[in-house]
């Protein structure tokens, strides 16, 4: 590498060799309106805006002037408007955690050039470098070693990889063919932290060229998945374009032969007269408040979701839950506490008939100080310092430790400096408490969290003091501190068993403080009982676990029943995983992990066909880097899964944007956060499964809605087809279908947002992504509905002139030939056509039936009388609100003249009644054929399996009657 760079190690880089690396390799370092017009990317959005603009065309086209003539394009656009800025503010841009991962970079380096050292600029640094990196510093770009100042060097790099230990580094060449960053024992990579000792090392990399720079592009070049709900929305957007375009034309060229109707006053206004009723036909076809709905119901579910502990950051992620069928777990943080902590201490308790050997165990799995010591039989000892050798394990772990462990109020947490294995030792000290005093445990829990972080181990440093410290090195496998204390010297050390047991003479007996002779046979039970340990628990650290949470055994039970695969990704290695994946559940049963457990590098060697096989059994995949978790994502979106992917380090963002949801943890990085679609507030892997349960029950809604609003539209295109067919006036107005579509329809819309979710959410298995919000059977449901809407609607209209007793009583030839009525001599005047009663009726019609309709999607097939409007009292108070509103319309004046309507007299309200009520008749019936048809499906289905097993078990016993050999062969 020295080499490469023509660079001296003990100079540096010269200044003209800098600024030719420079320009060789470069240094080291989505506008608001894009985010805006993003929102409008939606079909049926784009139809709307082509509805307003023709709805405006035709108004200057047809000399009209006004409030009245605009109004409609107006509310159009201003409903969409606010429909963008609910989404512009709730989806905060995702290119935010660009900006900061630069948190995690270094903002000095010391860097050695023309031989002499300065400090400069993290950004000013260039390949070839030669940089001074020690202990507490941020390693401000790639670096490769070359030269060691300490007996070792360690580096905490689970922010790239997600180990949860420290890692060891060398000079040393790497012999790992296709090494990951875990196998790079040599390099250090930009914006890791270094934990212990002292180095210099080479630049090899800088800005985008570094591991870190590499996930930055990742980021950058990740599309966004369109979510299930959005594409089905599109699809229904595209067909309805078509059904819309279609009928327009149909209604257009059917009235061709009206165009030059003399009341029309000549063929083009006939033209533009008919084109008018085609936009009033697209206005009605069209759910102008579904985008809005849409948008306020999921906005809805997110705080529902805040209340769980799930903060939604992307607001059409809270449907994509509710067929999440695979959870890629980061294990580090996620699955466990990322904090190191002692579980397990093995002490001899006495050696009069060979050594006994006794265990405690130790409960608390993070920082905090606070845990209780019991013994091999379950019993918690009250004082543990009293026990000779948890008394002098204490005091080693309190001197023979460089970790520091600190409260942070902020946080409400306790952190750690340092090693995690350090930190661990240090919280046992505290766990165990002090000797010679009886109201320990209380006295202790009496100080400040603050006294409270290191009190013991403070007492202990204070009794003690620090001669000389032995650093651990890979020759010895333990450090030592020699400490002074009464004019007396004491040397603790710590380290791995074996080197520790080999130095060791003596054993000191729990039971009466005595120090015995160590003899063969105790060291062999000694060294036998720590191979044990170190199997069950973790390799290489006897008693130590990064340790599971509590809750995620139950919270993988529950993905299991809900038809969810949890595949466990981490960066730690294969055994360490594995030992976690028992604890938790994932491997329950399971002696043989072959085909559920792979490293990266395993299933990279795998062929195609191998690897599509492993994915759909895949229970385990360590020893990934950032690519890897990226790579698992696309390869099981590839296989059509639905994948949610937790994380919390900087080395999870690529993998968090690019799956369909990527749930952060609260505690991670705001990297992580940045590119995530929902952060878990309590790092909580459980809090996952309540918020797919809450997403679940809020797509049920979402479609109860949609499917409200496309009948009630159906129901606004029967009326104004059939009158256009039959030749009446204009039912509606188109400022009039506006308002339904808006205000009447949207407010009950959205409160069925609130319908209560189903007490079986969870025991059904994840939807299939194409599954259509509106099928086969269910769609014809809805266009029944949908046509009693329209026929009710136009039945309003012409009951007003033919049968009401405050309208002219005409014939029915009468009103179907109101287009002649100034040729001909009648008894009523003509301007009894422009009466703004029957418009009015109708209206009023269309809006009351679909207030009893809103009532109907209750439940999808759970009767009224079953599921009463008790169970949504939202429901219930935005049909009262809709009703109050729709009143104002007809009884305060100004507002009567905008929408064309006027006060409506007691019959008319009777009449409105009856034509109303009879949707609910109607969808009771089909409530009650969807219900038994399903009993006759599924009756037919068990008859035919017992049908089809009892000709298996005849042709069974048919054999049983051959000879031996016959029925052999």
């Amino acid at each position: 590498v020295l080499d490469f760079f023509g660079v001296d190690p003990t100079k540096g880089l010269s200044d003209s060799q800098v600024d030719h690396h420079s320009r060789l390799f470069g240094r080291n370092g989505t506008p608001f309106w894009k985010l805006v017009l993003k929102q409008f990317d939606d079909l049926l959005v784009k139809i709307l805006i082509v509805a307003a603009i023709v709805s405006f065309v035709l108004a200057l086209a047809n000399g009209e002037t006004g409030l009245t003539a605009f109004l409609e394009p107006f509310v159009i656009l201003l409903i969409l408007a606010a429909n963008a800025a609910v989404g512009v503010i709730t989806e905060t841009n995702a290119e935010k955690a660009l900006e900061e991962l630069r948190a995690y970079q270094a903002n000095i380096a010391t860097v050695l050039r023309n031989g002499c050292f300065s400090i400069l600029p993290a950004t000013e640094l260039v390949p070839g470098d030669i940089v001074e990196v020690t202990v507490g510093c941020k390693i401000p770009a790639d670096l490769r070693m070359i030269e060691m100042s300490s007996n070792e060097f360690r580096v905490d790099q689970a922010i790239l990889t997600g180990e949860s230990c420290s890692v060891e580094k060398d000079v040393d060449c790497t012999l790992t063919t296709n090494a990951v960053y875990q196998d790079k024992k040599n390099v250090l990579f930009s914006g890791t932290d270094v934990v212990a000792g002292r180095g210099r090392a080479v630049v090899i990399g800088v800005g985008s060229n570094t591991a870190m720079g590499s996930i930055h592009d990742s980021m950058l070049h990740t599309d966004d998945e369109a979510t299930p709900l959005k594409k089905k929305l599109d699809e229904f957007g595209s067909f309805l374009a078509k059904v819309i375009a279609g009928i327009c034309v149909l209604v257009w060229v059917v009235n061709i032969g009206h165009f030059s109707d003399p009341s029309h006053g000549g063929f083009f206004k006939g033209a533009i007269h008919y084109f008018k009723i085609a936009v009033a036909l697209a206005v009605a076809a069209i759910p102008e408040g579904l985008p809005a709905v849409v948008t306020t119901c999921l906005a809805l579910g997110t705080k529902k979701m805040a209340r769980l502990n799930a903060i939604v950051r992307s607001l059409p992620s809270v449907e994509t839950l509710g067929c999440t069928t695979v959870i890629c777990s980061d294990k580090t943080g996620t699955l466990t506490t990322n904090m190191m902590s002692v579980s397990k201490i093995c002490v001899v308790e006495s050696a009069d008939r060979g050594p006994m050997i006794n265990e405690f165990n130790v409960t608390g799995t993070t920082y905090a100080p606070e845990g209780t010591v019991f013994d091999n039989n379950g019993q918690q000892l009250d004082f543990p310092a009293q026990s000779p050798c948890l008394h002098y394990l204490a005091m080693c772990s309190s001197l023979c430790n460089d970790s520091i462990l600190q409260y942070n109020p902020d946080k409400d947490s306790y952190e750690k400096i340092g090693e995690s294995t350090e930190v661990a030792l240090r919280v046992l000290a505290e766990k165990v408490g002090l000797p010679g005093f009886d109201s320990m445990p209380s006295a202790l829990n009496m100080l400040s969290k603050h006294e409270r972080a290191s009190y013991c181990n403070h007492y202990w440093e204070n009794q003690f003091k620090k001669v000389y410290v032995l650093e651990f090195t890979r020759d010895r496998k333990m450090m030592s501190v020699l400490c002074s204390h009464k004019q007396m010297d004491v040397m603790f050390s710590k380290g791995a068993p074996e080197s520790i047991i080999a130095r060791c003479t003596k054993l000191l007996c729990n039971v009466d403080g005595s120090v015995v002779p160590l003899t063969a046979a105790a060291r062999a039970e000694l060294e036998s009982r720590f191979h044990r340990l170190a199997h069950l628990v973790l390799p290489l650290k006897v008693g130590m676990l990064d340790p599971p949470r509590e809750e995620v055994r139950d919270a993988m039970l529950a993905c299991m029943t809900a038809g969810i695969r949890v595949i466990v990704v981490t960066g730690d290695n294969k055994s360490t995983a594995e030992s976690l994946c028992r604890k938790i559940g994932a491997f329950d049963n399971l002696v043989d992990f072959s085909g559920l457990s792979y490293t990266a590098s395993e299933f990279e060697r795998l062929p195609a066909m191998q690897q599509t096989q492993a994915l759909q059994r895949m229970t385990l995949f360590s020893r990934v880097e950032p690519s890897h978790k990226r790579m698992l994502v696309e390869a099981l979106q590839n296989q059509n899964e639905v994948v949610a992917m937790t994380g919390d380090g900087v080395n999870d963002a690529p993998a968090l944007k690019k799956a369909d949801i990527g749930i952060a943890m609260g505690s991670g990085t705001a990297v992580a956060k940045s590119a995530s679609d929902m952060v878990l507030a309590d790092d909580n892997f459980a809090s996952i499964v309540a918020a797919v349960a809450e997403g679940r029950a809020i797509y049920n809604n979402t479609k109860q809605f949609i499917r409200y609003m496309i009948s009630s539209n159906i129901g606004e295109v029967v009326c104004i087809f059939v009158a256009a067919v039959l030749g009446i006036p204009d039912t509606l107005a188109p400022v009039q279908l506006l308002w339904v579509n808006l205000v009447t329809d949207g407010l009950p819309a959205t409160a069925i947002g609130f319908n209560k979710q189903d007490s079986d959410v969870m025991k059904a298995k994840p939807r299939k992504v194409g599954e259509a919000v509106v099928t086969g059977w269910l769609f014809f449901r809805y266009l029944v509905i949908g046509v009693y809407v329209g026929l009710a609607t136009v039945a309003g209209f012409i009951w007003w002139f033919v049968y009401s007793d405050g309208g002219p009583k005409l014939t029915y030839s009468e009103l179907m030939n109101f287009e002649t009525c100034a040729l001909r001599e009648t008894t009523y005047p003509c301007s009894i056509f422009e009466d703004r009663h029957p418009s009015t009726v109708a209206m009023t019609v269309l809006v009351v039936v679909e207030m009893f309709n809103a009532l109907n999607n209750l439940s999808e097939n759970q009767s009224l009388l079953v599921i009463t409007p008790r169970s949504n009292l939202w429901l219930v108070g935005s049909i009262i609100l809709t009703m109050v509103l729709h009143i104002l319309i007809l009884y305060v004046h100004p507002l009567a003249v905008l929408f064309s309507v006027t006060p409506l007299s007691w019959a008319e309200w009777t009449a409105v009644l009856y034509l109303s009520f009879p949707v609910i008749i109607i969808d009771e019936l089909l409530k009650f054929l969807s219900r038994n048809t399903g009993n006759v499906n599924y009756a037919y289905s068990v008859v035919y399996h017992t049908f089809y097993r009892m000709r298996f078990r005849f042709r069974f016993r048919k054999s049983d009657l051959l000879p031996k050999d016959r029925r052999d062969k």
